[in-house]
């Protein structure tokens, strides 16, 4: 503690501010975006790489005060703050931001993309249900509920948007039958419209991963022959609380 409180003297006279008391996560991911270099001496400083920004600036948010490191060598590199009235709705943002990272982590990886909006669901189900009309036997009819589950993608879009999901989906439904393969849920006006002109698409490998892990669940599930279960223990007056 003393040996901190003297180096912090020594460049404050210096003209040079210093930061105490700072996490070691936080100080890594300084030092990887300005381009500098962790030490634990200034024995040999010549040896030392340094990084560097353009402006530092203590800045106030609600009641505390923060660093803020601006116009550093990895442009890239961003802080988010996120704040919210409760913890509940700070960590559902937090969720949400981390969803959305994951995905764009996703599309790095994979560049294929597929239009969304209900789009990509509805014309599975589509061509689900022309495979279902050619398949004979009681196949078909687990194939037709295969499209029915597809369908309800742009069902649950439009009820979470607060819609009519019913008008909503059979209108889509219509515009895929007419081949506008296109089109899906516009969710700021509430209607159907080409996916194309919006700009709205998921990542492919994301979507992938969504439609074989519901196949697989789904699988799962119609192999269980039956359901144990255990009858509750009786609790009596006399037993030992």
């Amino acid at each position: 503690a003393d040996a901190g409180i003297m180096a912090k003297a020594v460049v404050s006279t210096q003209s040079t501010g210093a930061i105490e008391h700072a996490d070691f996560d936080g100080i890594e991911r300084l030092a990887k975006v300005l381009g500098a270099e962790i030490v634990s001496t200034f024995e040999q400083p010549d040896k030392v790489t340094l990084g560097s920004c353009k402006v530092i600036e203590e800045v106030i948010l609600g009641e505390d005060k923060l660093l803020k490191f601006s116009g550093v060598k990895q442009g890239e590199a961003c802080t988010v703050v996120l704040r919210g009235a409760t913890k509940m709705i700070v960590d559902e943002a937090e969720r949400s931001l981390h969803d959305a990272l994951c995905v764009l982590t996703q599309t790095v990886k994979e560049t294929r993309t597929v239009f969304g909006g209900g789009c990509s669901e509805m014309r599975m189900a589509r061509h689900v249900e022309e495979l279902a009309a050619r398949t004979p036997g009681k196949e078909a009819l687990a194939i037709e509920s295969f499209a029915r589950a597809l369908r309800q993608i742009p069902t649950i879009i439009a009820d979470n948007g607060g819609y009519d999901s019913s008008q909503l989906v059979s209108e889509l439904r219509a515009m895929h039958s007419q081949d506008h393969i296109y089109h899906g849920l516009n969710m700021v006006s509430g209607e159907v419209a080409d996916m194309r002109e919006l700009g709205i698409t998921e990542s492919y490998a994301v979507k992938h991963a969504v439609v074989n892990s519901a196949a697989e669940a789904a699988e799962m599930i119609l192999r269980v022959d039956d359901i144990l279960k255990a009858t509750p223990r009786q609790r009596g007056g006399d037993q030992c609380m």
